[in-house]
């Protein structure tokens, strides 16, 4: 038989790798992780970076320290690194931090489902928060890498810090969510995520004990002190904190997930 050359087996070895790689890619879901992911099938796209789907899906957080009216006064603005637009979660009605004074919140209600949100902090300190359910906060804080900082279940788990791109850059979260299940009105099972910051696996099915930051956190927030959690379906919000804090690309695929476990 007549020997083949080398350089011949390098190309065949690195070719039969790229299509080993790709077969891998449907199950891992790295296909549509990370910053500039694309909707999976049969997604929902939230926030498309207009203003008109911005005010058809989102409104403000009516809880207990709601200062601002409608319409949206989150600003629709030129995207700073990529052609297009972004939304700037600095309403005026927010400033000095205070969180729950004009957050928004989607007007449509989820269970389970499979999320991915885009965000960039303009400025070092940068603050904001992504809310589950409303319920479980996703931290946006420049700076902060401990557990109630960036990346992190807050003050459930420490902050993934090494994750973060940094300020004035595009950063990704791309998470499944298990809401909390109940029986004859008792919570049996603990709300589960399981978390990829900038397409690194950070947490996996960590469990979510309760609503952390009072009332005016978010729902069940002054319900035995965050610990009374109930058994309803809840909007998915973008926390106000009067910081330059953008927000684009998030779209969101609801799940029916039997079993405790987030992990993809």
């Amino acid at each position: 038989m007549k020997k083949m050359p080398a350089h011949t087996i390098s190309s065949l070895t690195k070719a039969f790798g790229a299509l080993f790689l790709l077969t891998l890619l449907p199950f891992t879901g790295s296909a549509q992780m990370g910053v500039g992911a694309k909707p999976a099938k049969g997604a929902e796209v939230l926030f498309d970076g207009s203003r008109e789907m911005l005010d058809q899906k989102w409104t403000y957080w009516a809880g207990p320290r709601l200062s601002a009216t409608l319409p949206l006064k989150w600003a629709i603005v030129k995207d700073p690194v990529d052609p297009g637009t972004a939304v700037n979660s600095n309403d005026p009605s927010a400033a000095g931090g205070k969180y729950g004074s004009a957050d928004i919140v989607t007007k449509k209600k989820f269970r389970d489902f499979r999320l991915h949100l885009e965000f960039l902090i303009m400025k070092p300190g940068g603050n904001s928060g992504v809310y589950l359910q409303n319920r479980y906060e996703i931290q946006i804080l420049d700076g902060d890498s401990t557990k109630h900082g960036l990346g992190a279940v807050i003050n459930e788990t420490e902050s993934p810090y090494y994750a973060y791109h940094g300020p004035g850059k595009w950063n990704s979260y791309d998470l499944v969510f298990r809401a909390a299940r109940f029986k004859d009105g008792k919570r049996t099972e603990k709300a589960m995520v399981t978390l990829y910051f900038n397409g690194k696996k950070v947490h996996t099915n960590q469990t979510i004990n309760q609503v952390w930051g009072g009332p005016n956190s978010g729902v069940d927030g002054g319900n035995d002190g965050g610990k009374g959690i109930t058994d309803t379906p809840e909007g998915l919000k973008l926390q106000a904190e009067g910081h330059d804090v953008l927000y684009r690309n998030i779209w969101i695929k609801e799940l029916k997930l039997k079993k405790p476990n987030t992990d993809f």
